[in-house]
Order: structure tokens, then sequence, then C-alpha cells
């Protein structure tokens, strides 16, 4: 039998790149055929195979380099991580690691192959459609770019906008003045800004105009120009509000589309303004369409069974999927990143 040590600057670091508990050395172990002991600040591989022995130890020296980058991983990312290194994708994971932007508070990569593949069309076209369940990380990578974009000064302006409620944009019966009245339906684009700078700069922008935060019904009549701008909830647009947004894309400017289909909360028979332009425009060179499914879930683990059980039961539900396999490299960039 075969056996190597890999030694680690401290119990801390030890801690960081294997986390706490046996999570990940256990799954190593089971992966691979391997015992690993682990100890304070060591790990043991040990097992009949060297090359095996040797693919484990480049799975744990990721882990470390990744952390020595500043990134602390979470469990499922890892997990994730070293289900591609078992089917052989070692240069895949490696690269999944390194797409990544830069935020006020912290550097923030994509955690699936999905996700990679969708945050490097974000960050190649213009115009960009991403559409997939809830907790795959559309709207948090979209604004995550938008913040690198304006940092690097690629933008001078932020403008995030949702449709301001489910079935439309009446919100004169709701108590308040405009900005009580938009709050909650504003509130994750709020909540995902201020986990990615600071609230004193976030407030210093906000009064300046260089972060707008606004409902879709304000975009109307406007030309954006030198701007990042993220849809977010496109799937309760209506066709005309859809053309409408899309139509205000100025010159410098990018902008993001995200959605779920499965979750339109338009009137019946209302129909929804995010299928008719992915169905639209999949074939406009410039425009990237990229789909995420439940193996991108980057939430709890039971969002991720939550979402497939939810997909399972509505199989008679119009889908986009058909939209994707009409599309060629030479027309347009839908995509949809290996899982």
């Amino acid at each position: 039998m075969s056996e190597r040590t890999l030694y680690f600057d401290s119990q801390h670091e030890f801690l960081e790149v294997l986390g706490r508990g046996n999570a990940v050395t256990n799954a190593l172990a089971k992966s691979l055929d391997l015992k690993i002991t682990a100890r304070d600040n060591w790990v043991k591989l040990q097992g009949e195979d060297e090359a095996v022995i040797g693919q484990a130890e480049r799975f744990i020296e990721l882990l470390r380099q990744t952390r020595g980058e500043g990134m602390l991983l979470p469990k499922h990312t890892k997990l994730y991580a070293l289900a591609g290194f078992v089917e052989g994708r070692e240069d895949d994971v490696a690269k999944l690691f390194q797409t990544r932007v830069q935020t006020g508070r912290r550097t923030i990569h994509a955690r699936t192959f999905g996700q990679q593949t969708y945050l490097e069309n974000v960050l190649k076209h213009d115009l960009n459609f991403g559409i997939g369940p809830a907790g795959t990380g559309k709207t948090y990578l979209a604004m995550a770019t938008a913040v690198d974009a304006l940092l690097a000064e690629r933008v001078g302006r932020i403008i995030l906008t949702r449709p301001a409620v489910e079935a439309g944009e009446t919100l004169g019966f709701l108590p308040g003045d405009l900005h009580q009245k938009i709050m909650p339906y504003l509130r994750p684009l709020y909540d995902a800004l201020y986990d990615m700078l600071d609230p004193e700069l976030i407030q210093k922008h906000m009064e300046r105009g260089v972060i707008e935060v606004a409902p879709l019904a304000y975009m109307r009549g406007r030309t954006l120009n030198n701007s990042f701008i993220v849809l977010d909830e496109a799937q309760n647009t209506t066709p005309q509000q859809m053309m409408m947004f899309l139509t205000r894309l100025g010159y410098d400017s990018k902008c993001v589309v995200t959605g779920d289909p499965s979750q339109v909360d338009l009137p019946s028979g209302k129909p929804s303004g995010l299928y008719e332009a992915v169905t639209v425009l999949n074939r406009v060179k410039g425009i990237a369409i990229s789909k995420l499914d439940e193996t991108d879930v980057v939430r709890h683990e039971l969002v991720q069974k939550i979402v497939t059980a939810y997909r399972r039961s509505r199989t008679n539900e119009p889908s986009l999927d058909d939209v994707a396999t009409t599309t060629t490299p030479e027309d347009g960039a839908e995509t949809k990143g290996a899982s």
C-alpha cells in the first residue's frame, strides 16, 4: 500500500481548506477508494494505486491554492469540484475557480460549470439572458459583474430593475410614498448589493445616481448609455414591457436579463415577455442565452431537490428547452454549461 502525507502551515489553514467535520475527506476517500487520516495540520492518503493518491493530492492542493488566493469555498462547492475531478475534468475544475469577478467586499467566482459558462457570457457579450430556477445565482452573478465593471470604470453607472409587482405595476393601492411602495419588490436587489459593497459607498453612489434601483415602468422613454443594466424576474414582464426595456440599451452599455420560466406570476393566459424574447432573439448574433438548471443550485442542498421535484411534476408546462437546440454557434450564443 502506498501513502503520502500532506502538511498545512497551521490547523487554521487545514480547517479552511478541508472544512470542519469530515464531509470533504470522507467524500474524497469514498470517491477514490482511499483511506484518509486527518489530524491537526496534516492529512495522510493511503491506497493501492499511486496515481489515485496523486489525484487526491492534486485536488487538495487546488483547494489550498484557491484558499491562498483569498477565496473560501463552501462545502457544496468542494464536493462539486471533487465530482468533476473524479470524472477526469481536473482542468475544467481548475478553470472553474479562475472564472471570477471582483467586488468591493469579496472575490466572487463561479461554483458550477453552468455558472462558469453564464459568467463568461456576461463578461463577453453586451446583451445576456440568464435563465434558470431559484438558487442558481442568476441575479447574484449578474450584479457581481455589474459591480466589477463599475469599480473598474468600464461603465459609469449601474441600473437595477425588475417588475414592481407580480401581475403588473399597479402601485397606487399600496401605502406610503414611491420608495415605500416599491421597496418590498426591489429588496432582493438591495440585499445582493449590500453583500458586495460597503453601505456608505452604496448610499453615496445612489445619491449621485451612479447606482439606481427602480421598477421597470421607470425605464420607459430612456436611453441608457455607459451603463450596466440588470433586469431581474423577467419572466413577469409582458412582451410589450420586454421590448420596451431591451430597446433602452445605449452606447457602451451591457445588459443582463434574468428570469425563471417556472415562476411566472402573470395572469392566466397572459404571455411572458421573457419566453417571447428568448424565442425571437435566440439566433441574433451577439446575444448570449445561458440556461442553468437544478445542478447549478448553490443554496441549501434541499433547494436542488425541491427544484428537481417540481420540474418532474410539471412535464406538460411550456419550456424554453426547445429554443436551446435550435441555436448554432455562428448564429448566436445559446449555451448550457456542462454539469
